[in-house]
């Protein structure tokens, strides 16, 4: 028997509700802040993810999916999001644009790594990205989007945690000091942590295991080593953060996991510990797309994935109303006005109601049963004496009333207590 792939899952009909609760408020949050939607494919290049997210990161080494075409070409499906906007963004010249260029997605992402609650080999994520500002006010603004989506979604007591990683100028000078401090401590590192220690060391502060932790504490600190510009930067973006009144933190261990991160990092955190659990993650990108062949440009921004977010929804008891409108079922009796039942379906559907027929072959009983068991709003009766008087028995299934109405009336008074009932 066929299973979906491990990593995988499939979105039934009850879960269906908390992913269009979770987008519609997205959608909501980034027209208010003037973002437009873009989708790009599937898969791309696999120099496109290679160049911009960086080949000694995690992502490029151990968990992309690709595979050559029949052509012979190198494809990868897509791992996350922003290369593929800021290519999208080089190739057909948003460059030309009214600056900056703001933009959100949704997408499939694809990443080889060991499934856990909340992160599969294929997930689901919203993202959003700024190009082509580098001012702190676009920081500000970003963040403050992610921080509205979350507040949108009725989520509490989450953390916002923001911290400045340096740029080209300062970064490396940061580095030889990270590496300095860790080289008497490389003993008794975990594995990955003393390979990141030569190519990745900045991810030496983002490590989860236990018997790295003691070490991340006392390590030397990005913002104590920026430049006079970065040092500006971040001074600036804390004070509009303070302005907005956003409750943030600073933290000296986030770094975020990819290479092209520049200046600002920050991520949303539920109340839950642990290193799977964040919310929302991003940052800035201001070499990203020079790296990709194109003219400097700055760059913000972040995604999120919607499968964590609905799991938190449903951790917090988050109302989420039904997406699904409760069915009017049309019970019959009797071959005649199962025929009927057949047309008088497709003139309510066609008034804009939910009407499904109940299971032919079954008695009143058992049908009313089925009108039971779906949650139908309401049971419409028809047997030989609805049609003769051209009506049909409609029984209310929440207060079990039952009155007569006319058929030629039926849609006008469905759709009044639907929404009467609705209110």
């Amino acid at each position: 028997m066929f299973k979906a792939p491990r990593g995988t899952a499939d979105l039934l009909p009850p879960d269906q509700k908390y992913w269009r609760y979770v987008e519609q408020a997205a959608s909501r949050v980034c027209r208010r802040f003037g973002f437009q939607r873009i989708d790009t494919p599937t898969f791309e290049s696999s120099g496109l993810f290679i160049r911009g997210v960086g080949e000694q990161t995690d992502i490029v080494q151990k968990e992309m999916y690709v595979f050559d075409d029949r052509g012979g070409d190198p494809l990868t499906l897509r791992p996350e999001g922003t290369a593929s906007v800021c290519r999208a963004f080089l190739e057909h010249g948003m460059s030309n644009l009214p600056q900056p260029v703001r933009l959100y997605y949704f997408c499939p992402i694809f990443r080889y790594e060991r499934p856990q609650a909340g992160r599969f080999r294929e997930h689901h994520q919203f993202g959003i990205e700024a190009i082509g500002d580098g001012d702190p006010t676009v920081d500000a603004e970003v963040i403050q989007l992610g921080w509205s989506y979350t507040q949108e979604l009725g989520l509490r007591n989450l953390s916002l945690v923001v911290n400045s990683i340096g740029d080209a100028a300062c970064r490396p000078g940061y580095l030889i000091a990270l590496k300095d401090y860790y080289r008497q401590h490389l003993a008794h590192l975990c594995q990955d942590c003393q390979n990141r220690y030569e190519r990745n060391p900045l991810r030496l502060l983002d490590c989860k295991q236990e018997r790295c932790q003691p070490y991340i504490g006392n390590a030397p600190k990005s913002a104590d080593h920026l430049c006079d510009a970065c040092k500006e930067h971040w001074t600036r973006l804390l004070r509009y953060l303070d302005l907005l009144g956003i409750p943030y933190q600073t933290s000296h261990r986030l770094v975020r996991g990819l290479d092209y991160y520049t200046r600002t990092v920050f991520e949303i955190q539920p109340p839950e510990e642990g290193g799977q659990s964040t919310l929302l993650g991003g940052g800035r990108y201001d070499g990203l797309i020079q790296e990709l062949g194109g003219p400097p440009t700055p760059g913000i921004g972040f995604g999120s994935g919607i499968e964590r977010m609905a799991l938190n929804l449903k951790r917090q008891e988050v109302s989420v109303p039904d997406i699904s409108p409760r069915p009017v079922i049309i019970v019959h009796n009797g071959e005649q006005a199962k025929a009927h039942g057949v047309v008088l379906a497709d003139r309510l559907r066609k008034a804009g109601l939910t009407a499904t027929l109940a299971p032919a072959q079954r008695s009143l009983r058992a049908q009313m049963r089925y009108a039971s068991s779906v949650s139908a709003r309401f049971a419409l009766v028809i047997g030989d004496d609805e049609l003769a008087k051209n009506a049909a028995s409609v029984r209310d299934m929440d207060s079990a009333s039952q009155e007569e109405v006319p058929e030629h009336e039926l849609a006008a008074y469905l759709a009044a207590k639907v929404s009467l009932s609705s209110v």
